[in-house]
């Protein structure tokens, strides 16, 4: 999640990367927005937005606004 990142894609998004590959992923439905990441991993990602939406949403609030964002327990 970037500060200020609502040029490109003004819908709550992270951005997840792997390997050479990088995705960018509404949070409230789990679409790609643009990149790509391969299908298993992608569906991954999608089941961790899926677990943490209220905490990703409540970071994309923070960092639109240039707030320190919080830390969400990552993939495993």
């Amino acid at each position: 999640m970037y500060f200020f990142d609502e040029e490109r894609h003004s819908k709550p998004h992270i951005h997840a990367r792997y390997s050479d590959q990088e995705a960018v992923i509404e949070i409230p439905t789990g679409v790609l927005l643009a990149g790509e990441l391969k299908s298993n991993k992608l569906k991954l990602v999608e089941a961790w937005i899926e677990i943490h939406k209220d905490e990703l949403m409540a970071n994309w609030e923070m960092a639109s606004k240039g707030f320190p964002i919080k830390d969400i327990e990552p993939l495993k």
